[in-house]
């Protein structure tokens, strides 16, 4: 492992492409977060959401462009959907992205379980890994998502919500989800008619239910129109992740693992005994029993 992250440093593909896929598995996981050194710049984390045949894949090849235009490095995380039945991805939204293949760009895609929030798993330690390597701009790609699917705001700078013209009506932007914690909105294929008027549409509905002033962009990956403002818009947002926060995110993981373990271990024990006799009468609140029950565990672990 010391060798591949020594590797990777030393910008070797390779070895980065084979980090990528520990982590993707899981294997890496705590042992590697813990040996990477802290990126030389923060890259610029970059979201791309939305129902499926919205044109994620299409819009992220003219931004990777864009990117490089501006030479800006970019790597691209692609999220797949993973079949229920089979287990298997196509992995095939890189196909959409064009074939630009130099040293500044790199492309991976990854299979999403159904019910993660749209993205896969250890997504989180993927982007630092690519972050540390050294790319100034990383683009995930979420699977067709719905309103419901927010996962992808923790890890992402910026949350761009791709929507298109006829697809659905008023009522769709009133909906709660994925529009409320959108930093950016692209009416996407926006060659299509009524795109200025589902523009209007989005805009009014922010104005109703959002504080935050949130950018409407037209833009069109068939014509290229919008890209440059797509673009600027992107880098003028501020970075939301704070430069611990996946390590926070990691502990609390391993905290919870512990907890639960000793939660269990705790079994026989009388004092939990009688908190869930307490909590099953009625006589406490979920809070109360929570924050006793946390106690409970604290007393059986010394080293705390």
């Amino acid at each position: 492992m010391t060798e591949l992250i020594e590797r990777m440093l030393r910008h070797d593909r390779l070895a980065l492409s084979r980090l990528l896929s520990l982590a993707a598995r899981g294997s890496a996981g705590p042992d590697v977060a813990a040996r990477l050194p802290a990126p030389s710049q923060p890259a610029r984390v970059v979201a791309f959401t939305g129902s499926g045949g919205v044109g994620k894949s299409s819009l992220i090849g003219k931004m990777i462009d864009t990117a490089r235009r501006h030479e800006a490095t970019v790597a691209v995380l692609a999220c797949d959907p993973q079949s229920a039945l089979s287990g298997g991805a196509l992995l095939g939204d890189r196909f959409r992205m064009g074939s630009r293949t130099d040293d500044g760009v790199f492309i991976r895609s990854l299979a999403a379980v159904s019910g993660h929030g749209a993205v896969a798993d250890h997504l989180e330690l993927m982007c630092r890994i690519l972050e540390v390597y050294g790319f100034a701009t990383i683009y995930l790609e979420t699977v067709g998502a719905g309103q419901g699917d927010i996962a992808v705001r923790d890890l992402a700078d910026v949350v761009v919500l791709l929507l298109q013209p006829e697809t659905g009506d008023d009522l769709q932007w009133e909906k709660a989800g994925v529009l409320e914690v959108a930093d950016v909105i692209v009416i996407h294929k926006a060659d299509l008619p009524n795109a200025d008027h589902v523009a209007a549409q989005v805009r009014a509905a922010l104005e109703l239910s959002s504080a935050r002033a949130v950018p409407v962009v037209l833009v069109s990956a068939k014509t290229e129109s919008g890209l440059e403002e797509l673009w600027q818009v992107i880098q003028a947002a501020p970075l939301r992740r704070s430069p611990d926060a996946g390590a926070r995110r990691e502990l609390l993981r391993l905290a919870q693992d512990r907890l639960t373990d000793r939660f269990f271990q705790m079994r026989d024990d009388h004092e939990l005994a009688k908190l869930v006799e307490a909590w099953q009468r009625g006589e406490c609140s979920a809070d109360q029993v929570a924050d006793a029950v946390l106690s409970a565990v604290a007393r059986s672990c010394p080293e705390l």
